[in-house]
């Protein structure tokens, strides 16, 4: 058997460095013996135990435990499981890994099930699924990180597995083992057990000739994740194009996932340069839909080339000016004037009028958008000037 299944947690009270979720007052611990546990998503870096808690919950609350890929899921299984227990006691867990991948047939799918809890779904993926997951998915389920497994943790791990199998290293060797590693005991064991293989004792020589670099960190480190990603866009927002090259390559390394990546870009592309370059959008929603296609090695270039587009493109945040004043004013005011309501006897149509014509269209006189007449937001300025027939002061 391999080591990394041997030492799979079999229990919650088992599991590696998840206490705020399986703990003495973890949450997660609490609802499984209030046999309360509703669909949960589990997100967070690779090896640290999202499945592994899965099957924790499965046994501690004795159900049925079924577990499926995102990428192969189909439809026809999801029904034939939850008929197998339509009229009994028992209910499902249906596991789901990578359900980023969830297509929105497949969550439509699990909606019915979902709110008559027919089934327990559980999913797992190494991003934040609120971004992937419909809000009617979201709505009916609870999202809970896992952390990175600490180094002490994984050291207290690894020396209880080498006490087991006899197994002898290097001090450095155990070192490079643990560190290099990056918080992921999968990885951790699948390197020990390749190199054991090959010689007891373990040299660090044989675990580098086997693992040339270090894993990626990943995402675990909260502050390092925000940092980074913070000074790339404002690194971008500032035109600073070799900056927002640099902290690009930070979050690749530190393994930032293509898709966030490429999320936080698009933001930025509507948020700070708006309509002073509308293709900037375009280029964005093109790149978040190819990276999500190729993934890495290859999705940095596609990266690269949209952060160098942002980072030389004019600047405007007029658009997300506007629609914050629009929100707070809609809050207190949603009044429309009875002119453009449907159905509305004295509404002009202004095609009719040689394509615009004066008329109320707001209860009061209040001015949202205000163009900065950067890049093609003079343009857009100038064309609605000229529909209305207004001269540039």
């Amino acid at each position: 058997m391999k080591l990394a299944q041997k030492y799979r947690p079999q229990t919650l009270a088992d599991m590696v460095s998840q206490e705020h979720l399986v703990g003495q007052n973890g949450i997660i611990k609490k609802m499984v013996e209030a046999n309360a546990l509703t669909h949960s998503f589990f997100y967070g870096p690779a090896g640290v135990g999202k499945t592994t808690l899965a099957r924790a919950i499965a046994k501690a609350l004795d159900a049925p435990f079924y577990e499926k890929n995102a990428t192969t899921l189909k439809v026809s299984e999801v029904r034939e499981i939850i008929a197998q227990y339509k009229n009994t006691l028992f209910t499902p867990i249906l596991f789901i890994d990578e359900v980023h991948r969830m297509s929105t047939t497949q969550q439509e799918v699990l909606l019915p099930f979902m709110e008559d809890l027919n089934c327990i779904v559980l999913g797992a993926s190494t991003q934040n699924p609120y971004y992937s997951l419909t809000s009617a998915i979201r709505s009916r389920s609870h999202s809970y990180l896992l952390n990175t497994i600490s180094a002490q943790a994984m050291q207290e791990f690894l020396e209880k597995v080498l006490e087991n199998e006899k197994i002898e290293i290097q001090e450095q060797a155990k070192v490079y083992l643990i560190e290099s590693s990056s918080g992921d005991i999968r990885a951790m064991l699948h390197l020990l057990e390749s190199a054991n293989a090959i010689e007891n004792p373990i040299t660090l020589d044989t675990l580098k000739s086997i693992r040339q670099e270090p894993l990626r960190a990943g995402t675990s480190e909260a502050n390092s994740h925000y940092d980074v990603i913070s000074a790339m866009i404002k690194s971008i927002r500032g035109s600073d194009v070799d900056a927002g090259l640099y902290y690009l390559a930070l979050a690749i390394n530190a393994g930032e996932s293509s898709d966030f990546i490429a999320r936080r870009l698009a933001i930025l592309a509507s948020e700070d340069i708006g309509n002073a370059n509308p293709n900037a959008l375009n280029l964005a929603a093109s790149t978040l839909s190819v990276v999500s296609t190729i993934g890495f090695p290859e999705a940095r270039i596609p990266l690269a080339q949209l952060v160098i587009y942002l980072a030389s493109s004019p600047k405007s945040n007029s658009a997300y000016l506007a629609i914050n004043k629009a929100l707070k004013m809609a809050i207190d005011d949603k009044a429309v004037p009875q002119s453009i309501k449907t159905h509305s006897k004295t509404y002009q149509y202004p095609h009719d009028f040689g394509g615009w014509v004066e008329q109320k269209y707001l209860i009061k006189d209040i001015k949202f958008y205000e163009s900065k007449k950067i890049g093609f937001e003079k343009t857009l300025q100038e064309w609605l000037e000229k529909i209305k027939a207004i001269s540039t002061p």
